[in-house]
């Protein structure tokens, strides 16, 4: 299983994330206030502005301080590491 660090040590399972956005969309804002409002989101923020949103297999949502395009960095060189070990 691979995790993904979304900052503050705070981690997740890599192969359970199905999509990595930015908040900032208007489909996006009403997405995390209905997961709030059904308490399926998972604020990992640690108080921070929210800078990333990932929406998770299971229908949670997990709020990250982290900007996106880091995110996916990270998952992309977990990924790579795990590919290399396999070999």
């Amino acid at each position: 299983m691979q995790l993904l660090n979304i900052g503050f040590g705070n981690v997740v399972s890599a192969n359970k994330i199905v999509s990595i956005v930015s908040p900032e969309a208007a489909p996006i804002k009403r997405l995390v206030q209905e997961a709030k409002d059904d308490k399926t989101a998972i604020d990992a923020t640690c108080g921070r502005r929210t800078r990333a949103v990932l929406i998770m297999d299971s229908g949670h949502i997990i709020l990250s301080a982290v900007q996106p395009e880091t995110l996916a960095s990270r998952l992309d060189n977990n990924i790579s590491k795990d590919e290399n070990i396999d070999e």
